[in-house]
């Protein structure tokens, strides 16, 4: 399967315009033609992987509380969308599985681990019986590397032990043979010799964050790959100004 070079990534979907990392949001991602598609995965009370950003339910729902400290059933019940529109009401919080079940074969997805270790190898487990390994990276730290590489050793990472985005990331990342890395904060010269020793290794460049579009371009002429964006419509546009057309989904 070929997939994409370089592009935009969906941060949390496209969360700009819905509520962010649920099904309809990965939906209008995937229909915009999204590059790369993000977001998030934190076990349950009773060890259900599903997809939220947050320690705590407060923000996204009608509920609160610690995801880690209530079930599956309990989350399920809550309304994921009100928050962000009434237009959205009775939006749930998905799981890990129907997340997958939503994205096309031919798209980055880019899976930020909340929590310990366990979480890690589960994600990895169901990546491979689902057969997405060739589009699917763990973006998470040391640890959880060596966790989810012990149960699927052709696990895809992104190293996200990082202070800031200096040189001393960049050479870990290569050190620990990691496949992504993802760089943050003031855009600078730099990225461009980061860059340099980045690909001469084969390792993909993610940039969180930025809707500028003047930004995103600077950083494509940098040679990063997918800037993590929330308006993923108008950066759509800028990728196709810079020679990336967006992605035809195949399911």
């Amino acid at each position: 399967m070929q997939m994409p070079v370089r592009g935009v990534c969906a941060h949390r979907g496209a969360m700009e315009t819905h509520p962010e990392n649920t099904v309809i949001a990965f939906r209008e991602a995937v229909r915009a033609g999204a590059h790369m598609i993000e977001f998030d995965v934190q076990l349950t009370k009773d060890n259900r992987l599903v997809v939220l950003h947050d320690a705590t339910v407060d923000r996204t729902t009608n509920g609160s509380g610690k995801v880690s400290e209530l079930t599956f059933d309990e989350i399920r019940k809550l309304d994921a969308g009100s928050w962000k529109s009434p237009e959205f009401k009775g939006l749930k919080i998905p799981t890990f599985e129907e997340v997958l079940d939503e994205m096309p074969v031919n798209v980055w997805l880019n899976i930020h681990l909340k929590g310990a270790g366990e979480t890690s190898k589960m994600v990895a487990e169901i990546l491979k019986k689902e057969g997405r390994l060739h589009q699917a990276f763990l973006a998470c730290g040391a640890d959880a590397a060596r966790q989810a590489r012990s149960v699927v050793p052709e696990i895809k990472i992104c190293n996200m032990d990082r202070q800031g985005s200096g040189i001393d990331y960049v050479n870990n990342t290569i050190k620990m043979d990691a496949d992504f890395i993802q760089l943050t904060g003031k855009i600078t010269p730099e990225f461009a010799d980061y860059a340099k020793a980045l690909k001469e290794r084969g390792i993909g460049i993610n940039y969180f964050g930025t809707d500028i579009p003047e930004e995103i371009s600077t950083l494509y002429n940098y040679g990063i790959d997918f800037p993590l964006v929330n308006n993923v419509i108008q950066s759509i546009h800028v990728a196709k100004e810079a020679g990336f057309e967006p992605v035809k989904p195949v399911f």
